[in-house]
């Protein structure tokens, strides 16, 4: 990132914080994809709270920004073992921020299992959780009862342009890992699992590469969806996968199954768009499979008479070339500095809420005003 660029988006994250900050800050712990520019929006987060501690997810983190962010806040290491004990997950927060009023900042679920324990056992208090993701909104919104205040950007209109460029950046690695082994999309039908905001851009990206896409997704409310788009929905998941040479898994929790994989045709690729431990249950794999390395980040899954390659390692393939959107990641990080404003402000009750949509206003107009030039 060129030195003014890394100004300017100071600059607005600045700007941002100045227009969002609680008149008393409260302690955060930030989970995030620590990324080149990310350290613009970890140092708004600790205008906005105390930031107690930064969780880089682990397969996205580039060294560089977590060098910058070590300098001022310390840096955890994150597995979903960590919050799925609920006894582990007090512990945790009990050694960064005892007694203190927190917010939880998350990418994907990962406070949820231990959510109930946290807000019962912690010694402080538990204001609320900010969640990012789809997959993290269904992950609390299933619950049958919240024990505290769950603010979600996943489903904001700010995160439009950021999913169509995730889509974007998903069919460009996968292609891009293809051709590194002489495969090229064109000729290879595409089964696309999951017709949600990233599904559905994927599809439409893939189709406006020439690829025959076929969808597949268990609500049928988006089965309609993408018929009138104009894409075949598969009745039959088994054929699908047997007849496609790229599966793109979207739905952000498991796609594919142990005894899904042998369905699927000789020489097909897949690709998912989150972690594997989400989207694929890789560890139910026959142990007939023998997995060998077959070109950079690719891997041959193989046994008598049936093999299959995996990119990435199961885990979103965008992040190999950086997952880069441009300047609209920064509109969803704005929302969720208002989320911690709400969280502090408003006496929310104990479900899921959106950040308003006057709020929303402001944090698109200050971001046209300085990445609109």
């Amino acid at each position: 990132m060129e030195q003014f660029e890394r100004a300017r988006l100071d600059s607005y994250f600045a700007r941002i914080a100045d227009v969002f900050a609680p008149t008393e800050r409260p302690s955060s712990f930030l989970i995030t994809h620590l990324l080149l520019e990310r350290p613009s929006f970890v140092g708004a987060v600790g205008r906005t709270s105390n930031l107690r501690a930064v969780l880089p997810k682990p397969k996205s983190i580039d060294p560089g920004a977590r060098r910058a962010v070590e300098k001022v806040t310390p840096c955890d290491f994150l597995s979903r073992e960590l919050f799925e004990d609920g006894d582990t997950a007090v512990n945790y927060i009990e050694s960064r921020a005892p007694g203190e009023s927190v917010v939880l900042l998350d990418v994907g679920g990962y406070f949820a299992p231990s959510l109930d324990t946290i807000c019962d056992r912690f010694s402080g208090r538990i204001l609320g959780v900010v969640e990012d993701t789809e997959n993290g909104h269904k992950r609390y919104a299933d619950r049958d009862k919240l024990p505290c205040p769950v603010v979600s950007v996943a489903r904001s209109p700010l995160k439009d342009p950021e999913d169509f460029l995730v889509g974007q950046s998903v069919v460009f690695s996968a292609e891009a890992l293809m051709r590194s082994r002489g495969d090229i999309l064109h000729g290879r039908p595409a089964l696309v699992i999951g017709f949600g905001k990233l599904g559905s851009s994927i599809a439409r990206l893939l189709h406006a590469k020439g690829v025959q896409v076929t969808v597949h997704d268990v609500d049928p409310v988006r089965q309609t969806q993408a018929l009138s788009q104009g894409f075949a929905v598969a009745r039959d998941r088994d054929a699908a996968l047997h007849g496609a040479g790229l599966v793109l898994c979207a739905t952000g929790a498991v796609s594919l199954r142990g005894e899904d994989f042998s369905s699927l045709r000789n020489g097909a690729y897949v690709a998912t768009v989150t972690s594997s431990e989400d989207e694929l249950d890789l560890d139910a794999l026959p142990g007939v499979y023998q997995r060998t390395p077959n070109g950079e980040h690719v891997t041959r899954y193989a046994t008598t008479g049936h093999y299959f390659y995996l990119l990435n390692g199961g885990n979103a393939v965008n992040f190999l070339h950086g997952a880069s959107v441009g300047p609209f990641i920064f509109l969803v990080q704005a929302e969720i500095l208002a989320g911690i404003r709400m969280l502090t402000l408003s006496d929310l009750g104990h479900s899921m809420h959106e950040v308003d949509a006057a709020d929303r206003k402001t944090i698109a107009a200050t971001w046209l005003n300085y990445f609109n030039r």
